[in-house]
């Protein structure tokens, strides 16, 4: 019988290519990760890994059994998910990710409503950008994500996450002077953007570059108030998403760009019936703005 725990970690290392990066990811040892992956051949009674000095690689049988992997692992989850609506309403901890400007904006009213609906439900939220949170869902260390993607920037097929579609947001230009509101017009600005190896980050610098130019970076912040107040101290050009517009400063020009911004919710696959994932879903949905709803 091949063990489900094994598995899983034979699947984190067809998607992070190493055993230290998946013992990284899972807060195992490489030796723990190395000695349940052996047990697990042992188990399959086919080599599943190819082992060269210090590198390894799956093996065709590896790759067949990680298809099966992530079959059964999404089976699991449906099962859990069965098993939880079987109980009375959604109860215990809820572990929430969430990208800053819906922390702000989404995710307080999302939990008024959740108190008010399941008081025995316990929602934990932390925030996360985007570009981790399948990783983080598949460790089994969030339960339910908002994430979001933008026209540059597509949200990459993630193995073992499925995700709703929640509301699409303009985005804008936010300018220290008034002006033409094109990218071309402030490509010689300096310019404002995320941290590095955020979608927020690549999203500015694929926007630009398709608009001819390459922005010359003079601050990064994550926080799209920080951002609007070094614009409106004149300290460079920025692009927002609508929900980061929540009080301007006066000296900000915006200008509404033909582009926008996606937010889904995210999880296990196998998981979207799981009362806690589904109460959670329909409250943010109710919490969005109506300039949100589609």
């Amino acid at each position: 019988m091949l063990d489900v725990r094994r598995l899983r970690l034979l699947r984190e290392l067809a998607r992070r290519g190493t055993i230290a990066a998946v013992a990284e990811a899972l807060a195992f040892s490489p030796s723990a990760v190395s000695q349940q992956l052996s047990a697990l051949e042992r188990e399959a009674g086919v080599a599943l890994l190819e082992r060269t000095g210090r590198r390894v690689a799956l093996t065709p049988a590896a790759h067949n059994l990680v298809r099966h992997a992530e079959a059964v692992l999404a089976q699991l989850e449906a099962a859990a998910a069965e098993l939880a609506q079987a109980r009375h309403g959604p109860a215990g901890p809820l572990r929430i990710g969430t990208f800053p400007s819906a922390a702000q904006v989404l995710i307080p009213p999302t939990l008024v409503l959740l108190a008010e609906r399941w008081p025995e439900l316990e929602p934990m939220v932390a925030e996360i950008d985007p570009a981790g949170v399948a990783d983080l869902l598949r460790a089994g260390e969030l339960d339910v994500a908002l994430v979001h993607d933008y026209d540059f920037v597509p949200g990459p097929v993630e193995p073992g996450i499925d995700s709703e579609p929640l509301f699409a947001e303009a985005m804008y230009l936010a300018a220290s002077a008034p002006g033409p509101g094109t990218l071309t017009a402030h490509a010689a600005d300096p310019w404002i953007l995320a941290t590095h190896g955020t979608r927020c980050h690549a999203m500015t610098i694929r926007a630009c570059q398709a608009a001819g130019f390459t922005p010359r970076i003079r601050h990064r912040a994550d926080d799209f108030a920080t951002v609007l107040a070094l614009v409106a101290a004149g300290q460079g050009t920025a692009l927002v998403p609508e929900l980061g517009l929540l009080d301007p400063p006066a000296a900000v020009h915006l200008h509404r760009l033909p582009m926008s911004r996606r937010t889904a919710v995210s999880y296990r696959q196998g998981a979207g019936a799981h009362p806690a994932i589904a109460a959670f879903g329909s409250a943010v949905r109710d919490a969005l703005p109506s300039r949100l709803r589609s």
